[in-house]
């Protein structure tokens, strides 16, 4: 069974509410999921078929699109998840965790942070990088890179991982086993969001306890009415 539950996206991730305000507030869902963050308020996600899938969907956040005021409420309450750990620097991984990184940063009093990328500058060299694929970019050839440059600041550090979602694990995985590679030492890694468990299986037990993640986004199926969770 597949559903036709579509609308834009344009006002999603702008605002949280309360939970009284939920017009759906259980399954099934249409067209947008309430994930509820810690403090009780929920933030509305919009629903995606999977074009690979289409039975199955996902609850999506799309951080660079989200407002400012939504970005740095999620990124505070990173923040205190994360103070225990005392990272000395976080390690932005792109595209969406760059987006994360600087207020989680700020919010610990940091004055920067290590970007990650995509994107292979001239000077880059190709042993500072690693395979990745994600849900939302399946295709293959990607990978993460970390400017040469950047290789000093992290040797030997306590580091905190940052995106935006993890989802299959994938693109974490990468990074993590980058970064240590390199010498650092991950002691945990921040989302906003953890989407399903396949992301635990894919990273083991050791390192999935030390993923933390401000909301939770389960994986979908189609049900006779909208979309319901998946078992």
């Amino acid at each position: 069974m597949t559903h036709n539950f579509t609308e834009p996206t344009t006002g999603y991730w702008q605002r949280l509410v309360e939970a009284a305000e939920v017009e759906r507030p259980d399954p099934p869902w249409r067209f947008g999921y309430p994930a509820r963050l810690p403090d009780g308020r929920v933030l509305m996600l919009p629903i995606r078929q999977l074009a690979s899938e289409p039975a199955h969907a996902v609850a999506s956040l799309i951080l660079n699109q989200a407002s400012l005021e939504v970005a740095d409420a999620l990124g505070a309450m990173l923040a205190e998840w994360l103070e225990p750990y005392a990272p000395e620097l976080l390690v932005g991984l792109p595209t969406l965790g760059l987006a994360l990184a600087p207020v989680v940063a700020r919010a610990l009093g940091h004055a920067r942070y290590v970007p990650m990328g995509t994107s292979r500058k001239f000077w880059y060299d190709e042993a500072l990088s690693m395979p990745v694929q994600s849900i939302t970019s399946p295709e293959p050839g990607r990978r993460i890179y970390l400017d040469p440059n950047q290789r000093p600041l992290l040797e030997g550090k306590r580091l905190v991982l940052i995106d935006d979602a993890v989802s299959t694990g994938t693109t974490l995985q990468a990074a993590w086993d980058l970064v240590e590679a390199l010498g650092g030492d991950v002691v945990a890694c921040g989302v906003a969001m953890r989407q399903g468990a396949r992301w635990a299986e894919r990273l083991g037990a050791v390192r999935a306890v030390r993923v933390v993640g401000v909301l939770e986004s389960p994986l979908l199926r189609s049900a006779l009415d909208g979309w319901v969770l998946r078992e």
